[in-house]
């Protein structure tokens, strides 16, 4: 039986072999094809779940002005609940009472579903979230950096009309000339030619939005000067580059510079614009736009604050030494400033305005001596307050001013170049 068995499989071999062969390979190709089936089925569940993770939501954005928060939620299909749960929880990160105009949002509803709601003020983000059904709040600030710009240049027509042509900002015009108030008045001596270098700080965002400007150090060279007048920022104030700070009894103008003009100096000859007779000018008249600030030139004490005839708003203030300063056709007056109030060198009294015996809107500023009207411009007897860097503090300074020194002088050097560049290209 046994060798019947063997001849049997010594006659067929090959035949039932191929088929055993098909067989198992058909096997092989179900099991593959099952499994493939299977990690194909799974990929594109995965897929879908990723596809559904990373769907655009839906979001409107509104400026306050436009639609306030309460109306856009309310009109996105949410129930009045929803809604005051929404801007209940975005109150207790924000002030929603003090949102302005210009404040832009974003927000996020599908199907009538809350799912973000996302508040832009300033460089702040306030945002109200739904997490698993879930309203959480939170903020967060943009990121800002920080460089260092320096600038310089060369004074045509007048000071601000170069420093802004040069790239400087408003702001820094104005920290420039407070930085000189007391050994420059830029209404008066700045001339044609005279040179300027600035080095600042600046914080920007990564839309490169400017966020502040802090001015470092600066330099002034007249042009009739052999040597420019230095300004460091150093502990909370600017000194030269001695190291120290000289503060006169009076500032050298009423007002900040921002390129305004005398029109009428000290005359007691002068013709009176309005009534047509010679009468006295016993001050000087500072031609400014409505609502230019008006600066007490000194510490004192308010000794009149109020309506005084022909100088419309007026305020009179009594300083040390026996000198009073009066301030007229303002207005309005500054904040706190009444009768007996004391007020601080550079402190608002006012604003320029047009009331009183007025052609126009300007500031007429006087100062008298006991009982004596002096011409301010020509003051030169002003009693000086200096004060040095602490000795403690004086190598750090001394080190300091010599990095200011350095950019400061790369900043002219570099101008001067440019300037040499473009006479040659003329």
């Amino acid at each position: 039986m046994k060798e019947k068995f063997l001849s049997f499989l010594q006659r067929h071999y090959l035949r039932y072999h191929d088929v055993l062969f098909y067989i198992l390979v058909l096997c092989v190709i179900g099991v593959s094809t099952y499994l493939a089936l299977q990690v194909t089925k799974e990929y594109r569940l995965r897929e879908q779940e990723i596809t559904e993770a990373q769907r655009e939501i839906p979001a409107v954005e509104y400026s306050i002005k436009e639609k306030p928060i309460y109306n856009a939620l309310s009109e996105s299909g949410l129930s009045r609940q929803e809604v005051a749960q929404i801007t209940d929880k975005l109150a207790t990160v924000v002030n929603t009472r003090r949102l302005q105009p210009q404040d832009l949002y974003t927000l996020s509803v599908e199907n009538g579903h809350f799912l973000l709601l996302l508040l832009k003020q300033g460089f702040k983000r306030y945002y109200v979230a739904n997490v698993d059904d879930y309203l959480v709040a939170g903020v967060s600030e943009v990121a800002l950096s920080t460089r260092i710009k320096t600038a310089a240049g060369t004074v045509y027509k007048a000071l601000s009309t170069s420093m802004l042509a040069d790239g400087l900002t408003w702001p820094l015009v104005l920290d420039f000339t407070d930085a000189f108030s007391w050994t420059v008045d830029f209404n008066t001596d700045t001339r044609n030619g005279d040179e300027y270098a600035a080095l600042w700080e600046e914080n920007f965002a990564p839309s490169g939005e400017i966020v502040s400007q802090d001015l470092l150090a600066a330099s002034y060279k007249n042009v009739n000067e052999t040597k420019p007048t230095y300004a460091f920022y150093f502990e909370d104030d600017f000194y030269d580059e001695t190291g120290k700070v000289s503060k006169k009894m009076f500032l050298k103008s009423p007002i900040s510079f921002r390129g305004y003009r005398i029109s009428s100096s000290f005359n007691p000859n002068r013709m009176h614009p309005i009534l047509k007779i010679r009468r006295p000018h016993l001050g000087i008249d500072f031609a400014a736009p409505i609502g230019t600030p008006v600066q007490a030139v000194a510490d004192g004490t308010v000794k009149f604050a109020g309506w005084k005839g022909g100088f419309g708003n007026f305020v009179e203030i009594r300083h040390a030494n026996d000198y009073t300063t009066m301030y007229g056709h303002l207005k309005s007056f500054g904040k706190n400033v009444k009768v007996g109030a004391k007020i601080k060198q550079g402190a608002t009294v006012g604003y320029i305005g047009s009331t009183g015996l007025s052609t126009g809107p300007h500031l007429d500023f006087r100062i008298k001596e006991k009982n004596k009207f002096l011409d301010f411009l020509k003051m030169k007897n002003r009693n000086s307050a200096v004060r040095d860097v602490p000795t403690e503090k004086r190598a750090e300074f001394d080190e300091l001013v010599q990095l200011y020194l350095k950019e400061l002088n790369a900043a002219k050097q570099a101008d001067a170049k440019h300037a040499a560049a473009e006479d040659m290209h003329e």
